[in-house]
């Protein structure tokens, strides 16, 4: 009796709409590139992945977790691509 309610909870799949899973890419690309870049112009920089970060947080945390390898690599490269796009906030000091 046990094994047929263990294999009935594995059985159960949580499907994602092909609209959400979508729109949660464009969101890992958007949060991914965020950086914060701490400066005291012309001395010294500091840039922090704060999206990345974050964008891991919520990777790891997903209800469906369905290709958490996609979002990784995504979230990757979008940390890559803000390093050189002026995206992020600035703190002056």
């Amino acid at each position: 009796m046990l094994l047929l309610a263990i294999m009935s909870k594995r059985k159960q799949k949580n499907n994602e709409t092909d609209q959400a899973y979508f729109l949660k890419l464009v969101l890992y690309l958007i949060v991914g590139s965020q950086w914060l870049r701490i400066e005291s112009l012309p001395d010294w920089s500091v840039p922090i992945p704060v999206g990345l970060l974050i964008g891991l947080f919520f990777a790891s945390h997903d209800h469906f977790q369905i290709d958490r390898k996609i979002e990784y690599a995504l979230l990757l490269l979008a940390t890559f691509v803000g390093f050189w796009l002026p995206m992020g906030l600035i703190v002056q000091i």
